[in-house]
């Protein structure tokens, strides 16, 4: 189906686009009766990067003075004219921060902001000491202000932004969703426990490494899809610890789809970092339970709302390694439980994270929010 003539919204994403968020991308490529136009700052050299974004500040002294400078004010008449040009009916902005950078452009021009908090942007940076913390939750309160509609990625997100000040009535929480494909012909697995994601603290690796070493004789092959800050530490105590474990870096959505395909379980230990960041609802988990794979996870913000435990995985407490590696023994040991979470897993997802169906909803709200239709009716 083809948007409507002049029905766009522009997807802001200052550093347009990083290869973890592809739900960025998917949730616009799902839309209907709205023609995306993504909007960035800069550009992030990624698979997920594409040719026809809208780049603002080229990688040039001014490109970089430009975007010093909206970091800095929040304004930039670069921007304004950004907007201008693609005359969207509404701007959906990635992140508080990134509403916030360009609330002001929109607000100028009289177009809705929308805005979704994934995580990190009403947790650790919200809890930041000193100045950059003051500016972040000065810049919270003007961007919850002047947004049309709020959305919260989890009910955990949600209570955060209220907590910060958001208006409860300009909040919805809205699961982003995933894409739900026909399953592949059943395999023999190539791997036993299957992470995807970005090497932070809030992902709780130093758990999964520490847990499988536990489980050593049964000999568990850990696949790893990602990168980040503290790959180089993993890689060498995965390898102090003997594992027979594969890191393949950062891939795309193809690779990643393939190898969930051929594992047995899907790991994602989560916990609150030592800075406060904590997750939002990690799409990783949704894009497992969309390939059949049970998860093992953490009773952690939003998580419980995609593993319901005993059911489509199971959960431990934070940071709790024994509990961790007692829930890889148990699904690696049960075939029957593994087959039969993993099931209820596909189903769930469908019923509750499809894409195309949590997309309608997002249109639902993009609409009623736009200048042609009323107020967001309060649910």
């Amino acid at each position: 189906m083809t948007a409507p003539s002049g029905r766009t919204v522009a997807i802001w994403r200052s550093c347009l686009l990083p290869a973890s968020e592809t739900f960025v991308r998917h949730q616009g490529g799902a839309l209907t009766r709205w023609q995306p136009a993504y909007l960035g700052a800069v550009k992030v050299a990624s698979p997920t990067a594409r040719d026809t974004d809208a780049i603002l500040f080229p990688d040039t002294a001014a490109g970089r003075l430009g975007w010093l400078l909206l970091r800095l004010t929040g304004r930039s008449a670069r921007l304004r004219g950004l907007l201008a040009d693609r005359r969207p009916e509404l701007v959906h902005a990635h992140f508080a921060g990134d509403g916030w950078l360009v609330s002001h452009a929109a607000g100028r021009l009289g177009v809705p902001l929308v805005i979704t908090l994934h995580g990190l942007d009403v947790t650790s940076q919200a809890r930041r000491p000193g100045p950059r913390g003051r500016r972040h939750r000065r810049h919270l309160r003007a961007v919850f202000a002047r947004a049309a509609l709020i959305i919260a990625v989890s009910e955990f997100i949600r209570a955060r932004a209220v907590a910060l000040g958001a208006d409860p009535a300009k909040v919805r929480v809205h699961h982003t969703g995933v894409p739900i494909a026909p399953l592949p012909a059943p395999a023999p697995p190539r791997w036993d426990l299957v992470f995807v994601g970005r090497f932070v603290a809030k992902k709780g690796l130093d758990d999964l490494v520490e847990a499988a070493a536990t489980v050593r004789d049964l000999r568990p092959r850990l696949l790893f899809i990602g990168t980040g800050p503290l790959e180089p530490a993993i890689r060498a105590r995965a390898a102090e610890l003997g594992l027979d474990a594969t890191f393949l870096g950062a891939q795309d959505a193809t690779v990643v789809r393939r190898s969930l395909a051929e594992a047995k379980v899907f790991v994602s230990p989560s916990k609150t970092a030592p800075d406060g960041d904590t997750e939002g609802l990690p799409t990783t988990i949704l894009e497992a339970g969309s390939a059949g794979l049970p998860t093992i996870s953490t009773y952690h913000s939003g998580i419980p709302e995609a593993v319901v435990p005993g059911e489509t995985g199971l959960l431990c407490p934070e940071g709790d390694r024994g509990a961790l590696a007692a829930a890889i023994r148990r699904l690696l040991t049960d075939d029957e439980l593994r087959a039969r979470l993993g099931r209820e897993a596909r189903r769930h997802t469908e019923a509750h994270f499809d894409l195309d169906k949590q997309t309608e909803r997002l249109q639902e709200l993009y609409e009623a929010v736009s200048p042609r239709s009323a107020p967001v009716p309060h649910r």
